[in-house]
């Protein structure tokens, strides 16, 4: 009986959050992204603008992961780079690409970067030696670009990046737009001292699939639970392209109506985070597609506190969830498109009718 009201409360929750995921805003998102991405690119002095502005067609585009600087050198301009009121249009930037959940939770992730300096600085003196911090940890050391010019006509992109936030938006013609790949991470996962003490950034994320877990019976569970060890990481890593990974898991098709329904609900936690069109979009490919391919595996242990991994496959996207690191305390969390990364997909279809601007 309590295990059927927690997870009634948990689908209550990420039903909560999904509706504020999709919440109806002004206009199309590509045009907010090119009325963003131009006003941020005429405050910018021209050395900000140099360090900010990249081709589209260069390398740079494809250039990602989740790693801090340190350990993968990041180009762009930084928001500790820009004044107050240029901070303020980079912060509308993002807003154009994401939902009110999803602008909430990129902006937790970055915030934590001043827990972890709490964390590690706490640790690096207790050493013996003490020890210097290997990291700077900055929640202002996220870096903005943009590739090609952003129109309402024409095709370009932009990116905002640091540590354990990646996000990619490719806007194609002007009026088609794709948002993977998307990544989210949370060292700590759950903050437990200081006065963040119980903030999880990324909760929701592990909620919704043990919500799902815990639905299944017996049978049902040793199909979805694929392995009692769990990977490092997530399995992709941050390759730029990706193929699907092996087909295991529970399927949809093998789900009960309700079960079924946590499914899309985990999976809409990771669609919300954008804005609505570009939700719909990635919904609309899995209806497509069909619901019964989609299949849902676990790896490592059930219990909470314990490491663990999740994905969720359908034939054209992959999330990967991974809690491993740091005692289970260090969350992963990444949405790819099989075709659509870096809008693939749409420039192939649709650039070579309309030529992009640089």
């Amino acid at each position: 009986m309590k295990r059927r009201m927690t997870r009634r409360w948990i689908a209550a929750a990420i039903l909560t959050a999904s509706t504020l995921g999709v919440t109806v805003e002004a206009g199309p998102s590509p045009a907010r992204m090119a009325t963003a991405a131009t006003a941020l690119l005429k405050s910018l002095t021209p050395e900000q603008r140099q360090q900010a502005t990249f081709s589209f067609d260069g390398d740079e585009r494809t250039h990602w992961h989740f790693v801090p600087t340190e350990v993968f050198a990041r180009h762009g301009l930084t928001l500790k780079q820009m004044n107050p009121s240029q901070q303020a249009l980079a912060r509308e930037l993002l807003k154009a690409g994401l939902s009110q959940r999803g602008y909430m939770t990129a902006t937790q992730v970055m915030e934590l970067e001043s827990v972890l300096a709490t964390l590690e600085a706490a640790q690096a003196a207790a050493a013996q030696p003490p020890q210097g911090n290997r990291f700077v940890r900055d929640p202002e050391r996220y870096f903005f670009s943009i590739f090609g010019t952003p129109s309402t006509r024409n095709t370009w992109g932009w990116r905002v990046e640091g540590h354990h936030l990646s996000l990619h938006f490719t806007v194609v013609n002007g009026t088609l737009v794709a948002g993977a790949p998307t990544f989210l991470g949370s060292n700590p996962a759950e903050v437990r001292d200081g006065p963040k003490r119980g903030t999880r950034v990324l909760g929701l994320e592990e909620d919704a699939a043990r919500s799902l877990l815990e639905s299944l019976d017996a049978s049902q569970r040793a199909t979805a639970v694929i392995n009692t060890t769990t990977p490092n990481d997530i399995v992709t890593v941050a390759s730029v392209k990706i193929e699907p990974l092996s087909p295991v898991g529970i399927p949809a098709a093998a789900l009960t109506v309700s079960q079924r329904a946590l499914l899309k609900q985990l999976v809409d936690v990771y669609a919300g985070y954008m804005a609505d069109d570009i939700a719909a979009d990635r919904l609309a490919r899995i209806e497509k597609s069909g619901w019964d391919k989609v299949a849902f595996a676990w790896a490592g242990r059930v219990e909470r506190g314990q490491k663990h991994y999740y994905r969720v496959q359908g034939p054209t996207f992959l999330i990967e969830y991974d809690n491993t690191q740091n005692d289970a305390n260090h969350i992963h969390s990444v949405w790819r498109d099989f075709n659509g990364d870096f809008g693939e997909d749409l420039l192939r279809e649709h650039v070579h009718d309309t030529p992009h601007c640089d």
